[in-house]
C-alpha cells in the first residue's frame, strides 16, 4: 500500500518536473508548497480542536452518568460548530486602560507557538513537514513562547486578576518544563538522536517501544505535559473561584477563542509527542502508518480528558511543591540511571 507521505512526495516531484519544463523558478514552488502545508496544518488543527471539544463534552457526560450535548446535530456534534460561530460573532471588547499592543499580540503568540511545533511531528511514515536533526529540541524551544504570550496577556490587560493569573501560569509552566525536558532526555539517550523521525525508527518492534524502557520517564512526561497545558488538576492559572478566569479575564470574542484554540491544539501536540517518544510513533501492523499515529495520539488525549474529570484541582503550594520536590528529583534519578544502564 502506498503511504500517504510517499504519495505527497510523488506529487511534489511531479510539480517540480512541471515547473522545470515550464521554466518557472523552483523557489515559487517551494513558497507555494509552504503555503499549502501551512493551510493543511491549520485545517487539521481547526478540525481536531472542534472534534476534541465535542469529544470532551461527551466523555465528561458519560463519566457523570449523563449524555452530554445531544440536541444540536447527531449526538450534539454541531454544538461545537455553533459555539465557534458564536465566538466569531461575539462583540470584541478592549479595556480602555489596556496596553493595546501587548493585548492584541498575546493570543497570537500563544497560538503561533503551538502551531509552529507541528512542523516536526511525524504523523506517519515520511509524513512530516520538516525532519530537523534537532526536532525535539526545536519543539521544546518554540513552545516556550507560550509563557511570553500568557505573561503579556496578563500584564497588558491592566487588571490585577489577569496579572496574578499570568504570573501563576508562568511559574507553573517554567517549573514543569524542567522535569518534562529531563524525561525527554532519557529517550534521546536511548535513541542517540534528537530527530523525531529517527526516534520513531529506533523503536522497531512493540517490545522496543521506549515506554517499556522508560516507564518513569513516561509518567513524568505525562504529568508535566498536563501541567504545561493548564489542564486539571493543574489548572491553577484558570482557577475561576479565585481569579475569575486568570490571565484571559479581559478577553472576549475571537481573542478569547485563540487562547481556547491554543489549549486544545497543545492538548493534541503533547499527546502526539508522547506517541512519538514512547509509543513507537506511527509503527503498527496492517493499518496505514498515519492511522496508527492518530489512534495512539487520541488515546492519550482521552487519558488526559479522563484525568480532568477524575482528580480535584491542586492548591498553588501543592502544585509547585510537587514539581520541585518530587518530579524534579525523580527526573534526575531516571536520567542518571538511564545514562548508566543505556
Amino acid at each position: 500500500m502506498l503511504e500517504l507521505g510517499q504519495l505527497l512526495r510523488n506529487i511534489y516531484l511531479w510539480a517540480e518536473n512541471l515547473f522545470n519544463n515550464l521554466g518557472i523558478p523552483l523557489f515559487l514552488l517551494q513558497f507555494l508548497s509552504m503555503l499549502v502545508v501551512a493551510g493543511i496544518i491549520l485545517a487539521f488543527i481547526s478540525l481536531s480542536v472542534l472534534f476534541m471539544v465535542w469529544w470532551e463534552r461527551k466523555v465528561s457526560g458519560h463519566m457523570q452518568s449523563r449524555f452530554g450535548p445531544m440536541r444540536t446535530g447527531w449526538h450534539g456534534w454541531l454544538q461545537t460548530v455553533m459555539d465557534a460561530i458564536k465566538l466569531i460573532l461575539k462583540e470584541d471588547t478592549t479595556p480602555g486602560t489596556a496596553d493595546k499592543g501587548g493585548y492584541y499580540i498575546a493570543p497570537i503568540i500563544v497560538f503561533v507557538a503551538a502551531f509552529m511545533a507541528y512542523i516536526c511531528i511525524p504523523f506517519g511514515k515520511g509524513l512530516i513537514v520538516k525532519d530537523l536533526n534537532i526536532g525535539i529540541l526545536y519543539i521544546l524551544a518554540i513552545t516556550t513562547f507560550t509563557v511570553i504570550g500568557l505573561l503579556t496577556a496578563g500584564w497588558s490587560s491592566n487588571n490585577k486578576y489577569s496579572i496574578l493569573g499570568g504570573f501563576r501560569s508562568a511559574a507553573q509552566i517554567i517549573s514543569y518544563e524542567v522535569p518534562l525536558a529531563l524525561s525527554i532526555l532519557g529517550v534521546v539517550l536511548l535513541a542517540e538522536s534528537l530527530s523525531m523521525q529517527t526516534i520513531v525508527n529506533s523503536q522497531k518492534n512493540v517490545w522496543e517501544w521506549y515506554i517499556w524502557r522508560q516507564p518513569v520517564g513516561f509518567f513524568i512526561y505525562l504529568v508535566a505535559a498536563i501541567a504545561e497545558i493548564n489542564r486539571v488538576p493543574f489548572d491553577i492559572p484558570e482557577a475561576e473561584q479565585e481569579l475569575v478566569a486568570g490571565y484571559n479575564v479581559e478577553y472576549s470574542g475571537m481573542k478569547f477563542a485563540m487562547f481556547f484554540f491554543a489549549e486544545y491544539a497543545n492538548l493534541f501536540l503533547v499527546s502526539a509527542i508522547a506517541t512519538t517518544l514512547f509509543l513507537g510513533g506511527w509503527k503498527g501492523p496492517f493499518l496505514p502508518s498515519w492511522v496508527w499515529f492518530f489512534i495512539k495520539s487520541f488515546f492519550l488525549v482521552f487519558v488526559i480528558m479522563w484525568f480532568r474529570w477524575t482528580f480535584p484541582r491542586l492548591r498553588v503550594d501543592q502544585l509547585m511543591g510537587f514539581a520541585w520536590k518530587f518530579l524534579l528529583p525523580l527526573a534526575f534519578l531516571n536520567l542518571i540511571l538511564t545514562g548508566l544502564l543505556a
